[in-house]
């Protein structure tokens, strides 16, 4: 399970709260290929903890309420190193928006360049966000260099995506206007069986 390891990972860095997994951790750095949200983490947390992986110490404030920080154990080290050592199988991919296009003969073919343009400024979007982040343009430790580039290369992969979606509905847009639009092959179809004797 990789929620729980992506967790151990970011514990291993640092002590955090909950909540600081969620803001300072997923969404900042892994939220565009591994999203969680809040009960999600908590959940995980308590697991990891009745595992014996993490264990969290109550911080006391004066000015706000406390917090509860955890720390990953020296077994959650371990584990995290065993799931390092791991070939994760191939992920299982669905999107809504290809079983629409899969059966997109049911409309038009303006209907479905709007389909796909809506996609296109989504990805647009997306494109957009990833490239403003300069993982390697952060303050860190000489000893931390070697993770900020591996943290950059995840974030070039989510902007490889990104150009190749924007790539592929282009292509999609352009063999559209190729083929028979739905009124046309309805027309098409009519006709042939008036012309049958």
């Amino acid at each position: 399970m990789s929620l729980q390891h992506a967790i151990l990972g970011f514990l291993s860095w640092q002590p955090m709260t909950g909540y600081d997994l969620k803001t300072q951790a997923f969404d900042d750095s892994i939220a565009h290929f591994w999203p969680a949200d809040q009960a999600q983490i908590y959940r995980t947390l308590d697991k990891l903890a009745e595992q014996g992986l993490i264990h969290s110490e109550i911080e006391m404030q004066l000015d706000r309420p406390n917090r509860k920080v955890y720390s990953i154990t020296e077994a959650g080290r371990a584990e995290l190193r065993t799931w390092l050592h791991t070939t994760p199988d191939l992920p299982i991919h669905r999107e809504a928006f290809l079983i629409q296009l899969f059966f997109g003969d049911h409309l038009h073919n303006a209907e479905l360049v709007t389909q796909l343009d809506a996609q296109l400024a989504l990805h647009q979007q997306q494109l957009a966000v990833y490239e403003k982040i300069n993982v390697l343009d952060r303050p860190c430790e000489p000893q931390q260099l070697r993770s900020l580039h591996l943290n950059a290369m995840t974030l070039d992969m989510g902007i490889r995506l990104e150009k190749m979606y924007i790539e592929w509905i282009e292509t999609c847009k352009a063999a559209l206007r190729t083929l028979p639009d739905k009124n046309e092959l309805a027309l098409k179809s009519t006709s042939e069986g008036t012309d049958r004797p």
